[in-house]
């Protein structure tokens, strides 16, 4: 916690690790975001390679695009500035490089949009407030930006819940791609767990306006993935 910082209220505590959960039904178990191609090219074969992999990947792309969209999408949200939102998503939209990063994005934030309406079928004003924000299918950074405007969390702690999702369903994915085993699953979460809170304020304390998406190996592989032989994941 920071110094000076209150405690999270239970409630949005609770909320926020409930959206960040893998067990939430919006597909985040389907996609490796370019680690199976990159098992496949045998550039990740051990478990020191995949924690290096993930680190690198947290903090050049998650850090440097997603978390920063995700703090700018929250006030929007908050302010009901749908043209903000609007936007922001499009900035996700046009720097996915590959079909499949796009896909992925599109389809995480629809179902969880989809998952929010469920949630709320029986409370008349606050589904007619998604419906009248949401005239479009958000990406997923923008979707879950929604979701955790609603939990009165702060901004801070709304991204370590995004990038701790992140992560875990990550370290999952090399679980099964590489293959590894639990305890070295855990190892690797740990390390993620050590690195994402300097990978959260480095977002928090970009300006507005100058998030980046420049990874240009990890769109290689995820094109290349497209059309990979045999795969597990859809990204």
């Amino acid at each position: 916690m920071s110094p000076g910082a209150s405690p999270l209220a239970a409630a949005s505590l609770l909320q926020l690790i409930w959206l960040a959960s893998p067990a939430l039904p919006i597909g985040g178990f389907s996609y490796s975001e370019g680690l199976e191609a990159s098992v496949d090219r045998s550039f990740v074969a051990t478990e020191s390679e995949a924690s290096d992999w993930l680190t690198d990947q947290l903090h050049l792309t998650l850090a440097r695009a997603d978390l920063p969209v995700l703090a700018q999408a929250v006030a929007a949200w908050q302010a009901g500035d749908l043209a903000r939102v609007r936007t922001l998503n499009d900035w996700v939209l046009h720097t996915r490089e590959s079909s499949e990063l796009r896909l992925q994005a599109e389809q995480m934030g629809r179902s969880l949009l989809e998952w929010l309406r469920n949630q709320d079928a029986g409370d008349a004003p606050r589904l007619a407030a998604i419906e009248a924000l949401a005239g479009f299918d958000p990406t997923y950074p923008v979707a879950f930006a929604l979701a955790a405007s609603r939990t009165g969390a702060p901004v801070r702690d709304i991204a370590l819940a995004y990038a701790f999702g992140w992560a875990e369903n990550m370290v999952q994915a090399a679980l099964k791609a590489v293959p590894l085993g639990q305890n070295a699953g855990q190892r690797i979460l740990a390390r993620l767990t050590r690195e994402i809170p300097d990978a959260v304020e480095a977002a928090l304390a970009r300006p507005a306006g100058t998030q980046q998406a420049f990874a240009p190996m990890l769109a290689i592989l995820s094109a290349r993935h497209e059309t990979q032989y045999s795969r597990l994941f859809r990204s």
